[in-house]
């Protein structure tokens, strides 16, 4: 049942320039978002730990750009490429992660809490594999509503160990959801080889259920994207859920504090994974060789959004923080209301 995608562009690639542009440009915008987090973090302007998204941009960018502004998707720990691939505007985004109140979630969710529902983005989740649920869930209300979107759910290779990914795998199946379960499986949970922790292959999990299953070289935009639109297609006409393995890899550490990991992962191994399967590298190069750009059109649009990225994280270190009357704002319930709630209970 596996299936494995081969990169294929149809027609001439001229005339699909624009979208092919669209597709780089979002992946160096994921890039230029990364490199200047990690910035903040190094200059000790950021609270807490982020997690750079940095070589895998072609996943998020190549499943979100078969998607319409209506479908879903929900994110993990390392969540800012999704985020960005799926809409985000680099301002308040920013500004989320520095606890500014003009970011997506008022400053109060930070790296690892964006939400972005305006994009169909229900959220990045600091639970390892916690928002298989919720992807399930939005999937199942759009079976029962009759709607037409589709839900994506983007989590990683470690997340496959978690229960609830077989729980809802098998609701997924049983009710034939519009779901695609999108693992980017790039060869480490964290500080550990997958492949020390995680027996047979992955996608056989899946196909376990009776679930459809495809493996595809994370690091190509286009074979992404072609494999991303078919399964959304098929979803839309009832024929989900599907499962994705997506073999990437990330260029940093587990988090941006993870600098000195020679103990579990070689030098060597990054470079080649840099120089030989950069994801914007090599779509850069075919769409030179394609004629869709040129190497100065490619480089303009770098330089574009590396100043957008520096102008937006300027903005952000000087917008205000949200006042402190919001502290019980956009929680379950206020302390009031809790409070009255045990009260009655008691009564």
């Amino acid at each position: 049942m596996a299936k494995r995608a081969t990169k294929a562009a149809a027609g001439d690639p001229k005339d699909n320039a624009e979208d092919y542009l669209r597709m780089y440009r979002q992946m160096v915008r994921i890039r230029a978002f990364e490199d200047q987090a990690n910035q903040l973090y190094l200059s000790a302007k950021m609270p807490g730990l982020t997690h750079m998204y940095s070589g895998q941009e072609a996943v998020a960018v190549g499943i979100c750009e078969a998607l319409e502004v209506t479908d879903r998707i929900t994110s993990t720990h390392r969540g800012h490429g999704h985020c960005v691939a799926k809409g985000a505007e680099f301002k308040e985004m920013f500004c989320e992660l520095l606890g500014r109140a003009e970011g997506y979630c008022r400053g109060k969710g930070g790296s690892m809490h964006i939400a972005d529902q305006s994009n169909g983005n229900l959220g990045a989740n600091a639970i390892v594999g916690g928002s298989m649920g919720i992807a399930t869930g939005s999937a199942l209300r759009a079976k029962l509503q009759g709607a037409e979107d589709v839900t994506v759910c983007f989590f990683g290779d470690g997340a496959t160990a978690q229960g609830l990914w077989y729980e809802v795998m098998n609701m997924a199946a049983l009710w034939k959801l519009p779901v695609i379960y999108a693992c980017e499986n790039n060869g480490y949970s964290e500080y550990t080889r997958t492949a020390e922790i995680a027996a047979g292959e992955i996608r056989k999990r899946a196909e376990a259920f009776g679930i459809e299953s495809f493996t595809v070289d994370g690091q190509d935009v286009l074979a992404v994207n072609r494999l991303a639109r078919d399964l959304v297609g098929r979803a839309r006409r009832g024929e989900g859920p599907f499962f994705v393995e997506l073999e990437t890899y990330r260029y940093h550490g587990h988090h941006v504090g993870d600098i000195n990991r020679d103990y579990y992962r070689a030098r060597d191994e990054e470079a080649e994974w840099k120089s030989l399967r950069d994801p914007i590298v090599n779509f850069g190069k075919w769409l030179e060789a394609e004629g869709v750009a040129s190497a100065e059109e490619l480089v303009a649009i770098g330089q574009a959004v590396e100043e957008d990225a520096a102008e937006a994280v300027a903005y952000a270190l000087e917008a205000p923080y949200p006042p402190g009357e919001e502290v019980d704002m956009h929680v379950f319930a206020g302390v009031p209301h809790a409070l009255a709630y045990i009260d009655g209970a008691k009564a």
